[in-house]
């Protein structure tokens, strides 16, 4: 992980993450802590990682999502060179039926 990232606001932030235990909670504690722009953004990227992942081109993930070619690159690039952070989530989406 990025050292810079790295801090106990950070700490904090992630642990308050860890305790939600259902989807209505996460609705709940996103919409409070997140603004929709920033909400909606996060949604998109995990969908565009998940359609670069079956190898879809950026025009079809663009047309789908209406992701610019520069979010799709940014995902692709953490995809290829990352923390391996989405395919963790994936795996275990996968893993659990969701």
């Amino acid at each position: 992980m990025n050292k810079k990232l790295r801090s106990e606001a950070a700490d904090q932030l992630f642990d308050a993450i860890l305790s939600l235990e259902t989807r209505e909670e996460c609705y709940a504690f996103f919409e409070d802590i997140c603004t929709v722009n920033e909400l909606l953004s996060l949604s998109q990227r995990l969908e565009v990682a998940g359609m670069l992942r079956e190898k879809k081109t950026y025009l079809e993930i663009a047309e789908k999502t209406g992701a610019s070619t520069a979010t799709i690159s940014r995902v692709n690039r953490s995809l290829n060179y990352g923390n391996d952070g989405y395919d963790l989530v994936f795996e275990r989406m996968n893993s659990s039926g969701e």
